[in-house]
């Protein structure tokens, strides 16, 4: 039996924190990574703009 797919989700505030909690996370694993999906979503607060980073990470 072989290994099975996992997901890892990840979301920032800042891409380069989604950077470096990516980064962490394969050094920290070393997984089979499978595919990588980024999304990036903005939002109108009162007197900011507020943005959202995140990544889907299939690994085995």
């Amino acid at each position: 039996m072989g290994d099975k797919m996992k997901v890892k989700v990840f979301d920032e505030q800042h891409e380069d924190d989604l950077s470096d909690a990516i980064n962490e996370f394969i050094e920290s694993k070393q997984p089979k990574i499978l595919d990588i999906r980024f999304a990036t979503a903005a939002f109108e607060g009162e007197d900011e703009q507020i943005f959202c980073f995140s990544a889907l990470i299939l690994y085995e």
